[in-house]
């Protein structure tokens, strides 16, 4: 009696050890999941290469699409007034030559990805642009020579015809580069260039003289981008028609643009494109500044 007795409270006794145990691994457990949550080394090492990932990706959709935005303000600005007068035509020209020219650099010398899609998405642009300052100044010339003849009785027929006559690219009339009235002129001109420079380029794809000076030419010309603007600028002694949102927007794709260059490693022809771009927004910058202090000044 007294031996199963004593093995009852043995095995109560080891139930209960059994309970003490369980109950032990439990808040264990429960403890080791609690502390996981806010001690994950794993899970932040995958989040932070997630946000990196984010940010290679959209700083490289910027680079791709963010070169568009400054032309959106100066579109509805001429599309707005029906006056392209403020928009230099040279502005598209150096951006076609310098994109073409760095597309054809690529074939010879390897180069991101992102930075030949933005010369493509860059030269679309550029052509919708070109078209629309086309077709506003070819309209303004007409409406301008229509009222000059009804109000100047005086004007020779022949200077009329000439000032409403189309100027073709396949006139061949060096007095009238780029400043042909019909798109399809510029087309033709650029189709042109296209052909006989990817002729060179497939000649010449592997001479190293050849591939940096092209890589050059290419980034120069971009680098000059805002020289046209610049110069018509100082001609007219006023920035009016020239939407100042666009050279803001400039400016500060350009500084994002360069900092993408030096962190990535881009040739260093882009390098120094990148500055010189920077610099000349920043003499366009200063001279809305005084040539609308002047304006103010005159109003007064």
């Amino acid at each position: 009696m007294l031996s199963f007795g004593s093995n009852i409270w043995e095995n109560i006794k080891e139930e209960s050890n059994e309970n003490v145990t369980t109950t032990t691994t439990s808040n264990e457990s429960f403890i080791e999941d609690v502390t996981s949550i806010f001690h994950k080394p794993k899970d932040l090492s995958h989040f932070r290469t997630m946000v990196l990932t984010f940010l290679r990706i959209f700083a490289q959709a910027f680079i791709i699409f963010g070169g568009v935005i400054p032309y959106i303000p100066q579109y509805l600005v001429i599309h707005r007034t029906r006056n392209a007068e403020g928009f230099s035509s040279y502005v598209c020209l150096t951006l076609l030559i310098a994109n073409i020219i760095r597309i054809e650099f690529w074939f010879g010398k390897h180069f991101e990805i992102p930075l030949l899609l933005q010369s493509i998405v860059m030269i679309f642009c550029m052509l919708i642009m070109l078209e629309l300052r086309t077709r506003v100044h070819s309209q303004t010339i007409r409406r301008n020579s229509t009222t000059d003849t009804s109000t100047t009785m005086s004007c020779s027929r022949e200077q009329l015809t000439d000032d409403m006559s189309d100027k073709k690219f396949t006139d061949f009339q060096i007095d009238y580069f780029w400043q042909w009235t019909t798109f399809s002129s510029y087309l033709e001109f650029l189709f042109v260039f296209t052909v006989i420079l990817s002729i060179i380029t497939w000649v010449l794809h592997k001479n190293l003289v050849y591939v940096e000076t092209i890589g050059f030419l290419a980034v120069f010309c971009e680098a000059l981008l805002g020289v046209p603007q610049f110069v018509r600028n100082l001609r007219a002694k006023s920035t009016e028609g020239m939407s100042a949102q666009m050279v803001i927007f400039w400016t500060a794709g350009d500084i994002f643009k360069t900092v993408y260059f030096i962190v990535r490693k881009a040739p260093k022809q882009f390098w120094f494109c990148g500055i010189l771009q920077i610099s000349i927004d920043v003499a366009i910058l200063i001279q809305v500044l005084v040539y609308s202090n002047k304006c103010r000044s005159r109003g007064q």
